[in-house]
């Protein structure tokens, strides 16, 4: 295919310039991603117990004020 025409088709420059950005990204190695997918569950885990205490104490508060 003749660069010219190559050149000339929208987005074209967009995506070289996104592979050119995309050679310059360090990737994470494995332990890396296992201790980020790891704190992510820790975390997740944390906000969950806690939202669901705050859940039932205001459940029950709201029932015992209701009454």
């Amino acid at each position: 295919m003749n660069k010219e025409i190559v050149r000339s088709i929208p987005g074209m420059a967009f995506l070289r310039e996104a592979k050119a950005e995309l050679k310059k990204v360090t990737w994470p190695g494995k332990t890396q991603i296992w201790y980020s997918t790891l704190t992510v569950i820790a975390f997740t885990l944390c906000v969950s117990i806690y939202l669901g205490t705050l859940d039932a104490l205001l459940t029950w508060l709201f029932g015992v004020f209701s009454r």
